[in-house]
């Protein structure tokens, strides 16, 4: 059995914020979300937060995860203090406790995996992770014997010049069997500089104590401050892109990509620059994404374009081209071998297959079907200051440039509506409509000088 700790009582000050520090967002989710889902290839019996510091928003931002519970370190008083207030609400738990800060959110769950089955097949009283940094200053050191058993942890201040010279550091995420803890953690003191207790003392009175050193450092990168949250954010991008242009997706200028973990791309798409893909998005094979583009929780057929455009809440069939400058949002549907133009807009509309929505045009609360040819500015004029109404346009109807559709109306199959035309009646199959004043010319007619 493993039970989670997750300390995440402090402001952090450094993030010159009012929000707690591990609530901040990395790439879509809080850093406590991260560190959180890091940690279910263990499945834990027991996942608890130790909260403080505006802790009933941490809870709130954490209330869909009913098996989180909380704790309350009233006093940020060191990482030991913050343990000690698990000694009630584990009193009787016989497995082992896995202590991680709430800003980490860069560990891969292999590695917390490592960590807890290292610690378990050798039965140890307690686990580090440990990492060799290039620049270790600032970072406990860790002294190992043989066997990667802990001899001591000593601080950077602490340390000797020659002592400096070890770049294995303590991670700050340790696996303790949770009795022998218990056992120790009254014995903490405050004899140090900070006048706080310090869980690295634990080591002092717990044996065997063994070092785990993680393959990627930079796993351990903390947050203290909004540089370092970017810096994580791009270790994050990098991870995520190169596992993609693995996979057989192709990026032009990764640099000015980002992608969220949770998208999903098949192979032969290309992504262009300055393409931004967020949420739960799918793309489809032999797509092509950008330059300049947004696609955020929506589905990508195959072989499809997307220009300079926003492709929000939205689904786009195989074959389609979408753009430059257009915006589709709303459950906005587009079927296969469509063309959504320049400067089109979407909105809750579904448009059949072989359908051109080629510039300059609105379509709100919409349907339309096959091979209809959407003139430059037509609109469909959906809300009546209240409410807003559907528009129908049935198979291979056209509308012609500067049409306006008052909605609630529908238009039949094989319709043509003239240029100019506001239509405000439904109209019947195969039919020309035109609704527009009669051209009149005044002869000798000049604006009047003042």
């Amino acid at each position: 059995m493993v039970a989670v700790a997750i300390l995440a009582a402090g402001r952090g000050t450094r993030m010159k914020s009012d929000l707690p520090k591990v609530l901040h967002s990395l790439g879509g989710r809080s850093l406590v979300e991260r560190v959180l889902d890091s940690c279910h290839l263990l499945n834990p019996e027991r996942q608890i937060v130790i909260i403080g510091y505006q802790g009933n928003k941490i809870e709130q931002a954490l209330d869909s995860r009913s098996k989180v519970e909380f704790v309350e370190q009233k006093e940020q008083l060191g990482t030991g203090h913050a343990v000690q207030q698990l000694l009630p609400c584990l009193e009787g738990f016989s497995g082992d406790l896995l202590v991680v800060n709430g800003d980490a959110p860069l560990l891969r769950p292999e590695t917390l995996q490592q960590l807890v089955q290292t610690h378990q097949q050798n039965q140890n009283a307690a686990t580090l992770l440990t990492a060799h940094l290039p620049n270790p200053q600032g970072y406990g050191r860790v002294f190992c014997a043989g066997d990667n058993l802990v001899n001591q942890i000593i601080e950077d201040r602490d340390c000797s010049p020659a002592q400096k010279q070890n770049h294995r550091v303590n991670a700050g995420i340790y696996c303790f069997n949770w009795q022998k803890l218990a056992e120790v953690l009254p014995k903490l003191s405050t004899n140090n500089d900070q006048k706080e207790y310090y869980l690295t003392e634990v080591v002092d009175y717990l044996t065997p104590v063994m070092a785990v050193d993680v393959e990627d450092y930079l796993e351990i990168s903390g947050i203290n401050d909004r540089q370092q949250l970017a810096n994580a954010y791009d270790i994050l991008q990098a991870r995520i892109k190169n596992n993609w242009m693995k996979a057989g997706v192709t990026m032009i200028n990764p640099d000015s990509i980002t992608i969220d973990e949770t998208v999903k791309l098949q192979p032969d798409v290309i992504i262009e620059p300055q393409t931004h893909l967020r949420g739960n998005t799918e793309i489809g094979g032999g797509s092509r994404i950008g330059p300049g583009s947004l696609i955020e929780n929506s589905q990508i057929g195959e072989n499809v374009t997307v220009q300079y455009s926003v492709v929000s809440d939205a689904e786009v069939l195989s074959d389609s081209r979408i753009g430059p400058y257009a915006h589709l949002r709303g459950q906005a549907v587009v079927g296969e071998n469509c063309r959504v133009g320049n400067f089109v807009e979407l909105k809750k509309t579904t448009i059949g297959n072989k359908t051109n929505v080629a510039h300059l045009s609105y379509l709100g609360d919409a349907t339309l079907g096959g091979c209809v040819n959407v003139g430059a500015g037509t609109i469909t004029a959906n809300y009546d200051g209240v409410r807003k109404h559907q528009t129908t346009i049935g198979d291979r109807t056209k509308t012609g440039a500067n049409s306006v559709m008052v909605a609630p109306i529908t238009l039949g199959e094989d319709v043509t509506v003239a240029a100019g035309s506001v239509v405000t009646r439904d109209v019947p199959d195969d039919c020309l409509v035109i609704s527009r004043s009669r051209q009149r010319e005044i002869e000798g007619w000049r604006m009047r000088s003042e």
